[in-house]
């Protein structure tokens, strides 16, 4: 019931990471696991006290120091280049830029850019945030570009009249729409980066016990807890197993080559019809390109 398993045990020594939404859930499991195989690893997260309890916890257990506490809120472009202002500053490489930050289902609310919340974190956040470490990525190849979106992107749709959601919002839509944005942006992403030596892969981590779930009401209700917990339990993973895909996308050597994927479960996984438009990626490309003032 917890999915599959990443078993390889191939060393992370010596490579530098960056796993942004790390202070929690599945984006802990893979700093943790990343540490014992020796990484170095940069925690970019908005709670700096959440994610300092959580470094330390994992140096504790992997006895690796070389873990680092950094702030990045993705609802702010001036802090997501601040981020990667310090960490130039600090590191001439990185290997694996893991994409993991996200929120779900939550009350229509705004980044400090005024851009709907779910779509601004889930993707034109990261969207900045590769744009601006590409460089020192090609510099480091061959390296990799992991991007966590979800099985929720079948459901999405990319709303072209009302990208925004500022017309209509629905926190479910939103959700979709913006883990879509993430596949869409992984395959555009991978046909610009060919031949550079730099692959980036999408995928769906399964349905985790974590605190994504905290918008979802009637989920966290005393009723729910009783009768439904129950039932849907066997199918929901642990934060670790939750973690596996991610690891073997960041990590397995027989992806050296594989680029504008997406995989489930360790496996290679088709995507809906949607996230296979062509034009589409393109569009998302532009907008996201204009509202990040950044060109790749």
């Amino acid at each position: 019931m917890q999915g599959g398993q990443f078993r390889d045990k191939i060393s992370a020594e010596g490579k530098v990471c960056i796993v942004t939404g790390s202070n929690t859930g599945i984006g802990k499991e893979t700093v943790h696991e990343l540490a014992r195989r020796g990484a170095q690893i940069y925690m970019a997260c908005r709670d700096m006290e959440k994610c300092e309890e959580a470094r330390k916890e994992i140096v504790l257990d992997t006895k690796n120091k070389y873990i680092y506490c950094r702030e990045c809120d993705l609802s702010s472009f001036e802090s997501i280049r601040n981020f990667v202002k310090t960490f130039k500053a600090e590191q001439n490489r990185l290997d694996i830029l893991i994409n993991n930050a996200g929120v779900m289902r939550c009350p229509r609310s705004l980044t400090k850019e005024g851009i709907e919340l779910q779509l601004g974190v889930n993707h034109m956040g990261h969207f900045l945030l590769t744009g601006l470490l590409l460089d020192l990525l090609k510099s480091s190849a061959p390296s990799r570009i992991v991007v966590v979106s979800s099985l929720a992107h079948t459901r999405g749709d990319i709303n072209v009249t009302d990208l925004n959601s500022e017309k209509s919002y629905d926190e479910g839509q939103a959700y979709s729409q913006s883990k879509l944005a993430n596949i869409l942006f992984t395959r555009e992403l991978a046909k610009k980066l060919k031949g550079t030596g730099v692959t980036v892969n999408a995928l769906h981590p399964g349905i985790v016990d974590t605190e994504l779930f905290r918008h979802m009401g009637f989920f966290n209700s005393f009723l729910a807890k009783i009768f439904v917990r129950p039932l849907v339990w066997p199918f929901i993973k642990t934060p670790k197993s939750g973690a596996q895909t991610t690891l073997y996308v960041a990590l397995d050597k027989e992806l050296n080559d594989v680029s504008g994927e997406y995989f489930s479960d360790c496996a290679l996984k088709e995507t809906s019809e949607q996230a296979k438009n062509d034009n589409l990626s393109k569009w998302l490309w532009a907008v996201s390109e204009k509202w990040t003032q950044i060109k790749y």
